[in-house]
Parts: C-alpha cells; structure tokens; sequence
C-alpha cells in the first residue's frame, strides 16, 4: 500500500524527501555516514540541509587563533610584520609549533629574554622543526666542534645565525676546513669563535687567505697570524683588509713583518683609532710599535705621550 506523501507526518515527509534525493541508495538497511557523505551532490551535504532558521556558525576561530600568535611574538618582542613578510609560513603554523621551538632553545640554555632578538634576525626559525632543523645543530657543536653545554648558549647568542646553517652542507665543511689551518688542540674552536663556521669556504675564507699570501706572506705565516687573531677571518677585504694595509704601507712606512707579529692591527678603527694616534706620534716626531700605539685605552696613551714628550725636551736640553 502506498500512502501519500502528504498525508505523512512533517518529520517524515523530511526523510522521505532526503532518500529521494539518493536514488541509488536502498533505505533499507541505513547507509553508512561516510557513504552517505560520499553519495550526497555539495547542494546536498548536511550543511546545505539546514533551514534557514539555523543560525550562521561564527569563523572566528582561526582569527583568535592568529591573534594569540601576534601576541606571542609581542611578548617576545619580535616584529609581528616583519615576521610574517620574511616568513608566511608563521600564519598557518599553530601556537603550539612555535611554543615547541621556544622549548628546544630554552632547553639549551638559550633565556627567553634574548629569543626576540633571535628571531627578529631570523623569522624562519618560529616555524622551523626543532628535531630535524636545531637538534642536529646543537648535537654539532656539542659532539664534533666539542663545545660545553654551558657555552652552547653563548655560542648561539653570538652568533645566531648557527641556528639556520645545514650541518652537512655548511658547518661541517667550514670545520674541517678551520682544523686543517690549524684550529685544533689549544687554537680549537670556543664559543666566542664558532661564528667562523657560518662563512663559506669558497667565498669568505679562501680569499682573505689569499689576500694575505698575496701581501708577501707565506700560508704558514697567515696560519699563524689568524691562529693569533681569529677576527682576520672575519675582516672585509675592501672595507678593512685594503685601506689598513694602504694606510700602513704608505703612510707609515711600514713593514710587513710587523703585520706578521701584529695582525691584530686589522681589528683596530682606522679612523677612529689608528690614523688619530699615529699623527700624533707624526706631529710630535715620535714613534711606537703597532702594539705599544693601539693595545693601550686613550687615557694610557695620551700619558705616554707626554711622557715620551718629555723626555725628548730632557735629551735636547742635555
């Protein structure tokens, strides 16, 4: 007997007209939920079933979301628009991820005080994975470069930039390289000069070698001198390398072997310190070593001066 569909309850009628719209479907037995989803048109699916009494569901969830991560980079104090222009994958990463990598960092002594500062150099690490990006890091510097784990932190706050290298493709090469010029047994690598490992070989450290060895240095004697001085490394060659070495040569006259004995000349200012002094050595008719000139504070050479003043007029007038 086929009863009509008007003469259904309301509720029934709903059914009937929702299995109608499934024509390959047998109501009987009831179809399973993702079969039924599968089978529905996207007119169909429960959403679309709703009446139009049913109040809309708020999609603010993700914006809350969103703002909880803005505050979380202001309390670190990191740039939120700088953060998301160098690193877009920070708006789709969740809280926790971000929380994770703050976790690792403080684990290995890093204190939270300086991680804005670390990240506002490097945005990409807020989305980095800690496991497969800043363990193998650490594990590094810990087991291979033989750093103590209570310098670690030291390491990194110096030089941040450790954290984003590849290991294999980056740091490693740099070490070998570094223990091969003679970083090795009381010249190792510490925490105030693993910022050595995140230059290129190829095209930061090879070329300051050459440099020096071009000046008339033999490689044994540039070992030697950026053993002493491992900031040589770190020295621009046009910026710092060519106009110490110009002003040196030229205008004082002087001998490369004093470099070889000195080099931590190159880490003096020019213009702040070694051009001023020097001409008063010049105006006074004086002279000094490079290391006598520069190693001492102002206040320590000025006292030289005048003494030294002095007892030129003492030889004059005896």
């Amino acid at each position: 007997m086929i009863i009509p569909l008007q003469l259904l309850p309301p509720q029934t009628q709903t059914q009937t007209q929702t299995l109608a719209l499934l024509p390959s479907l047998n109501p009987s037995p009831k179809p399973h939920p993702k079969t039924l989803l599968h089978c529905l048109t996207p007119l169909q699916t429960p959403s679309a079933l709703t009446t139009p009494t049913d109040p809309p569901q708020p999609n603010s969830d993700s914006g809350l979301r969103f703002r909880e991560k803005l505050l979380y980079l202001q309390a670190l104090k990191v740039n939120p628009s700088k953060a998301l222009h160098k690193n877009p994958n920070f708006r789709s990463a969740p809280l926790n991820s971000l929380k994770s990598v703050e976790k690792c960092l403080f684990s290995m002594g890093i204190d939270r005080s300086v991680l804005g500062r670390i990240f506002d150099m490097y945005p990409q690490l807020l989305t980095c994975d800690p496991y497969s990006d800043l363990y193998p890091v650490f594990d590094f510097l810990l087991n291979h470069v033989n750093i103590p784990f209570p310098d670690i932190q030291k390491s990194i706050i110096r030089c941040p930039r450790l954290l984003i290298c590849s290991v294999d493709h980056q740091l490693r090469p740099a070490l070998r390289f570094l223990e091969n010029l003679g970083f090795v047994g009381k010249h190792a690598l510490t925490c105030q000069t693993t910022l050595l490992l995140v230059s290129s070989v190829e095209n930061t450290l090879m070329p300051k070698l050459n440099y020096l060895q071009d000046l008339g240095f033999s490689y044994e004697e540039v070992s030697r001198m950026v053993l002493r001085s491992p900031g040589l490394l770190t020295f621009s060659i046009s910026n710092n390398f060519g106009p110490k070495v110009e002003y040196f040569l030229k205008e004082m006259n002087g001998d490369l072997a004093e470099l070889k004995r000195f080099p931590q000349y190159f880490s003096f200012s020019l213009e702040g310190k070694i051009k001023p002094r020097h001409q008063l050595l010049v105006e006074n008719g004086l002279s000094l070593s490079l290391s006598q000139m520069l190693k001492v504070s102002d206040g320590d050479f000025n006292a030289r001066l005048i003494e030294m003043q002095l007892r030129l007029v003492d030889e004059r007038q005896s």
